[in-house]
């Protein structure tokens, strides 16, 4: 059964996916095919994955609805009886592959976000079809499986696989860290660093951030924040910066694509806060050992947002809500100050035991091979 020929279909080649694709690639016998785009998000170098056989051309039909020219040849191959799809409903061609793979009696398990929780009732009944069709999904967190399961799914074929980085770059990154004066030499104190890295947009809800920080700053809670991204609201929330004139407490860092000097930012910070959705934000956070804030709406959040605990590896606000924000902020500082030794042990802890490649190699070879 493990000398299975397994076809791997995915929506585009993302880079952040680097780790699981090789994971996938080293460990299983697995060959790759890819869609063509995504918008300006970087592609892996195909050369660096051996498995990899056709670049597949993603056809937009309507909004984001598409299809993937090629899925019928792949389908129709006797090379292949078990297949891996991204499930994404939106995608035609998908739903033509689950068609076809109960005609010809093959099989194919979904990796998806499964449920958020926010779903509207034609949503539910779409998304029911979708799922059902399949011989399993692979689902980023224990949440969305929680939820299936309350809507009728059948347990048995629902498998958490979490989610995961370039976790072999990070580990060999994060055992050369070390304290430094980065902050206390840019902003010329030794105040509680704050960072977020990511795009800077809406969605993040940024300014409820800079309006908590300001707030904070302004009844003697000493605090810098760090800004890494870029994005369409930079303009915006260095103004805001200005006009709470906390600018020497605000370092706007720009775009950074060096591992090394994204571990070194975080490893030096004290917390994490993301005020929107958090997503891969807290993976890249804790893998460096930073503890993350977000909200606690979580039908609305990322499925990464299971990495934080409560007191343990971070902590959860009523989202939008600056008042309560600002609370959690200064609580956390207030008592996790003398151990911030242990807070970021207990990060690590939560990432390598759960938020690896070969973590999710293991799950995945387990529902596919049966070991």
């Amino acid at each position: 059964m493990s000398k299975t020929k397994i076809c791997l279909v995915y929506n585009y080649a993302q880079h952040y996916r680097k780790g699981i694709f090789k994971s996938l690639d080293e460990n299983l016998n697995i060959d790759f095919y890819f869609g063509d785009k995504m918008g300006d998000v970087q592609k892996i170098d195909y050369n660096t994955i051996k498995g990899f056989k056709k670049e597949l051309r993603n056809i937009k039909v309507l909004s984001s609805i598409y299809f993937q020219k090629g899925i019928l040849g792949i389908m129709l191959s006797k090379k292949y009886q078990n297949y891996i799809f991204l499930g994404e409903y939106y995608c035609i061609s998908t739903w033509v592959a689950l068609i076809i793979s109960f005609l010809f009696k093959k099989k194919i398990f979904l990796w998806t976000h499964g449920w958020y929780g926010d779903e509207t009732f034609l949503k539910r009944k779409v998304k029911k079809v979708f799922f059902n069709l399949s011989d399993g999904l692979l689902l980023y967190g224990n949440y969305a499986k929680e939820l299936m399961i309350e809507e009728g799914f059948n347990a048995n074929k629902l498998h958490v696989v979490f989610n995961s980085l370039d976790y072999e770059k990070q580990i060999l990154v994060r055992k050369k860290l070390s304290l430094n004066n980065i902050y206390k030499d840019f902003f010329l104190n030794e105040n509680n660093t704050i960072i977020f890295i990511g795009r800077l947009t809406k969605v993040k809800r940024l300014d409820l951030l800079i309006q908590a920080v300001t707030d904070l700053i302004n009844i003697k809670v000493d605090l810098n924040l760090v800004l890494i991204g870029e994005g369409e609201e930079l303009d915006f929330l260095k103004k805001q910066v200005i006009k709470n004139k906390i600018d020497k407490k605000v370092w706007f860092y720009g775009a950074c694509y060096d591992e090394f000097e994204i571990g070194n930012l975080i490893f030096n910070a004290d917390l994490c806060v993301s005020p929107g959705n958090v997503g891969l934000t807290a993976m890249h956070s804790m893998v460096y050992g930073t503890p993350v804030i977000t909200h606690n709406e979580f039908e609305s959040q990322m499925p990464e947002f299971e990495v934080v605990e409560e007191g343990v590896t971070g902590s959860f606000f009523k989202k939008n809500d600056l008042i309560d924000l600002e609370d959690k902020i200064a609580k956390w500082f207030k008592t996790s100050d003398n151990n911030r030794t242990e807070v970021r042990e207990r990060c690590y802890e939560k990432i390598d035991t759960y938020y690896t490649p070969l973590y999710q190699t293991e799950i995945i070879k387990k529902v596919l091979y049966g070991k």
